[in-house]
C-alpha cells in the first residue's frame, strides 16, 4: 500500500474514533432525558387507562425529531467537530502601480527617443571633428571611427545597447535602473557633444 493511502486510512480511523463517542454520547443523553420525563410524569400521579389521564401526560419527543436535530455537547470538543464552510469570493486584482509597467510605455519611448537624438548629435559632432583633423578620445569608438559607416554603426550599436540593458533591468524587476540607464547614456552623450563643440 502506498504511504499516502496509509496516512489517509490512519486519519480516517482517528476521525471516526473521535466522532463516534461524541455522537453516541449525545444520543444516550437524549434517551435518558426521555426516560426521566416519563418517570417524572409517572411519579406525579398514577397513570390510568382512561383517556383523560393520558391526555395530561407530556408528549415524549419523537425519534424522527431526535434524528433530525441532534444536540451535540457544547464546549471545546464540539468546536473541533464543527463543519468548516469555505468562503468563495472574487479575488480582487490590485491596480497596476508605477513600478509595474509595460516596457514600451510612454516614458520609455520618450527616453529612447532622447537617447537616439543625443547619439545622432554625438555622431555629427564627432564626424565633423574627425574631418577637421581631430582625434577620437573614446577607445571603443576609436575602433570604428575610421569610416563614416563605421562611426554610424558605433552610435547605432550604442543606442541598441542602451535599449537592451534597459530591457534586461525591466525583466528582472529593476525599474529604476531601467530608467537610469537611458538618463546616464543621454548625460554621457550630452557631455561628449559639449566637449566636441568646444574643442573644434
Amino acid at each position: 500500500m502506498p504511504p499516502y493511502l496509509k496516512r489517509a486510512a490512519i486519519r480516517f480511523l482517528l476521525l471516526t474514533t473521535a466522532l463516534v463517542p461524541a455522537v453516541s454520547g449525545s444520543l444516550f443523553a437524549q434517551l435518558s432525558h426521555v426516560r426521566m420525563t416519563l418517570a417524572s410524569a409517572g411519579a406525579e400521579g398514577s397513570v390510568s387507562r382512561s383517556s383523560s389521564s393520558v391526555d395530561t401526560l407530556p408528549s415524549a419527543p419523537s425519534l424522527s425529531a431526535i434524528a433530525v436535530e441532534p444536540s451535540f455537547p457544547v464546549g471545546p470538543a464540539a468546536a473541533s467537530f464543527a463543519p468548516v464552510t469555505p468562503v468563495v469570493g472574487r479575488q480582487e486584482v490590485p491596480p497596476p502601480t508605477r513600478e509595474s509597467h509595460r516596457f514600451w510605455d510612454r516614458e520609455n519611448q520618450i527616453l529612447f527617443a532622447g537617447v537616439a537624438a543625443f547619439a545622432t548629435a554625438d555622431f555629427f559632432t564627432t564626424h565633423a571633428n574627425l574631418d577637421s583633423g581631430g582625434r577620437e578620445l573614446n577607445p571603443v569608438t576609436r575602433v570604428l571611427s575610421g569610416s563614416t559607416p563605421g562611426l554610424a554603426a558605433n552610435f547605432v550599436l550604442e543606442t541598441g545597447s542602451v535599449m537592451g540593458i534597459s530591457y534586461l533591468f525591466h525583466r528582472t524587476g529593476h525599474h529604476r535602473l531601467e530608467r537610469i540607464t537611458s538618463f546616464a547614456n543621454m548625460g554621457e552623450s550630452a557631455g561628449a557633444v559639449a566637449y566636441g563643440l568646444t574643442h573644434r
